[in-house]
């Protein structure tokens, strides 16, 4: 059933989708729950038909049309954008490229790719040129599992279809609503998570059409899913209750189709958006790759010509896939055998092709142009200990550890608080707690700043939980006793929503820090943040000339009164922050110093102690 509205909501979604990851549209990310809601609507209406007229569901000739549909556009991309990879991006994330590659070749790549995701947010994190094809793993559960229970339902009438898409619906939500808040990457990643929007879609068929017969619904619709495009980003908590916007807005204007105002006609069934609607799966497909290859390669976020001339070349692409893949694949006459076997062999093959570029992979870098320098990547993006340990908390987790290292029979200790920035100083600490002789306490916890001002939540971070860390925190530095306190805190974090003065939002902060830290030791110190590098720094020595690689800016030292205050940035830096310092790799991503730099500078460090009235 092709209905010209429908394909033009088709066009409405992917246009949006691509629109965000160009990052025009904030919001943008919901035209992939516009396509849940019409998968929903038009497979469960092509199954009930079938059922209706025939008695029957044919279930192998039902897998070979999704077979068909999907499985030779999105392999053809997906070969595609390994091979362009493979050649443009650095040899160094080839290991990375090879593991995406077999999870978007699988059918549950959704959850492997949020089983890998499930951790420290790595703020240097080269995006994966195969993460959407997430959403596509999703539909495909959902067509190998919804025919069967629409079978199992349709034997026992209508009645109990309805009943039962309703349960699954509103379990589904229930459950979408929960991880959202308690696991938010499974939550945006999992069917059992999404099938809720599926679900609308498939109730949408036995709401009486009479309901839906005011004009002005439509308008509603259509005003919903601008006020969510416009008004939803990065930071809102996604699918949960937030969903419920786009995903009712999108059944509502499919339930009033037949009283559609003339522009909404006109807009969706016009030559440009019934063809934009026709393109739309390559579309989605390309769009990514073509957006994060360039990025990656180029090694900086592209600008804004550079964004639009990827989304011309995205339309280019998925007109030429459609004309010539999609479209002869989807009509092409094939024995259900063969076609079975062909989908499995290609599947295998692509596995095979992931293993082959794995293997190609190498973490030896040799510097171009600039310093010659030669370092092994594994070397310089390795964590520091307290994240083998645990000792680096992670989301959700509201308690450190024990956590001590050093002399741990010492009289006297030293604590290290804060979130990542202040954990990328363990190495020099532990190494001087060794050489000195104190005990030293971690108390770190990712994106957590020691600085006490709220944050807005974003996916796994939950500013609730950085706030009982906190207290505890400040609860044991108190019951310790140390000689020092050492904080520090990433400086670029944004407020929340409400902060006018982010200025005064971080000194505000500060001052609270310090007030719940009187009295607890002697010394406390803040630790200035480090140079804040402007990419990915053992990437960019990877793939160019390491002088376009100290691109590093100096970070301000802005600390309130009542802090004995240490700058790191003079070890760092001269007129300018270079990649390479000393024949050592300065940064291991696009945010923290290396280990080996850490450790490097502890004469620096133990200096700055002395001066500050320690190991007197």
């Amino acid at each position: 059933m092709r209905v010209a509205q429908i394909q033009g909501l088709r066009a409405l979604a992917a246009t949006i989708v691509v629109f965000f990851h160009a990052r025009l549209v904030p919001g943008g990310f919901i035209g992939v729950d516009i396509f849940y809601v019409i998968s929903g609507y038009l497979i469960t209406g092509l199954i009930l038909r079938e059922i209706e007229s025939t008695g029957r569901l044919n279930l192998s000739t039902f897998y070979q049309r999704r077979i068909k549909r999907l499985l030779p556009t999105s392999l053809f991309v997906l070969f595609a954008t390994a091979l362009i990879s493979w050649f443009v991006l650095p040899v160094i994330t080839r290991d990375a490229l090879g593991r995406d590659l077999f999870a978007a070749a699988t059918y549950v790549s959704n959850y492997l790719f949020a089983w890998w995701q499930n951790d420290y947010q790595n703020l240097n994190a080269t995006p994966s040129p195969f993460i959407h094809y997430w959403s596509l793993a999703v539909e495909e559960q959902f067509y190998l599992m919804w025919p069967i229970l629409l079978i199992f339902l349709a034997r026992r009438g209508k009645r109990a279809i309805v009943l039962g898409i309703s349960i699954v619906t509103t379990l589904s939500l229930a459950l979408s609503i929960y991880q959202t808040q308690s696991a938010p990457i499974w939550a945006f990643y999992s069917l059992p998570t999404r099938a809720w929007e599926l679900g609308i879609g498939a109730l949408l068929l036995f709401i009486p059409e009479d309901i839906f017969k005011s004009r002005l619904l439509p308008w509603l619709g259509f005003s919903a899913l601008l006020v969510a495009s416009f008004n939803y980003n990065d930071n809102t908590a996604f699918p949960g209750l937030n969903a419920l916007l786009p995903v009712l807005s999108t059944g509502l204007l499919i339930a009033t189709i037949s009283v559609w105002p003339p522009i909404f006609n006109d807009l969706s069934n016009n030559r440009f958006s019934q063809w934009l609607g026709k393109i739309s799966y390559p579309l989605y497909l390309w769009h990514w790759p073509a957006l994060v290859i360039p990025s990656s390669a180029l090694g900086r976020p592209l600008n804004l010509i550079e964004r639009f001339a990827c989304i011309a070349s995205t339309i280019i692409l998925a007109h030429l896939t459609n004309k010539f893949i999609e479209e002869p694949m989807r009509h092409l006459r094939i024995v259900p055998r063969k076609l079975f076997i062909t989908a499995l062999s290609t599947t295998v093959v692509s596995l095979a092709v992931a293993f082959l570029i794995t293997t190609t992979a190498s973490s030896i870098i040799s510097t171009k142009g600039g310093q010659s320098f030669t370092f092994d990547l594994k070397e310089v993006t390795a964590k520091p200990a307290v994240y083998d340990d645990n000792c680096h908390v992670n989301y959700g987790e509201t308690k450190s550890g024990y956590c001590t290292y050093g002399d741990k029979t010492s009289s006297t200790t030293i604590v290290l608080y804060g979130d990542s920035h202040a954990a990328q100083w363990f190495p020099t600490l532990e190494k001087l707690a060794v050489e000195k002789g104190f005990k030293l306490v971690s108390l770190t916890k990712s994106a957590c700043p020691s600085v006490d001002a709220p944050r807005p939540d974003q996916g796994a971070f939950k500013n609730v939980h950085c706030e009982k860390w906190r207290k505890n925190s400040i609860a044991r530095i108190k019951a310790i006793h140390p000689v020092a306190v050492i904080v520090s805190s990433f400086q670029y974090f944004l407020p929340r929503a409400g902060y006018s003065d982010r200025e005064k939002w971080w000194s505000d902060g500060q001052k609270k820090l310090l007030t719940s830290l009187k009295g607890s030791s002697d010394h406390l110190i803040y630790l200035s943040d480090t140079p804040r590098p402007l990419r990915d720094v053992p990437s960019c020595l990877a793939s160019r000339d390491s002088t376009r690689c100290d691109s590093t800016e100096k970070t301000s030292v802005s600390v309130v009164k009542g802090f004995q205050v240490i700058d790191p940035t003079p070890w760092l830096c001269t007129s300018y922050c270079p990649a390479i310092l000393d024949s050592i790799v300065a940064y291991r991503d696009a945010s923290h110093i290396s280990v080996a730099m850490a450790e490097h500078l502890s004469p620096e460090f133990e200096t700055a102690l002395v001066k500050n009235g320690l190991f007197a």
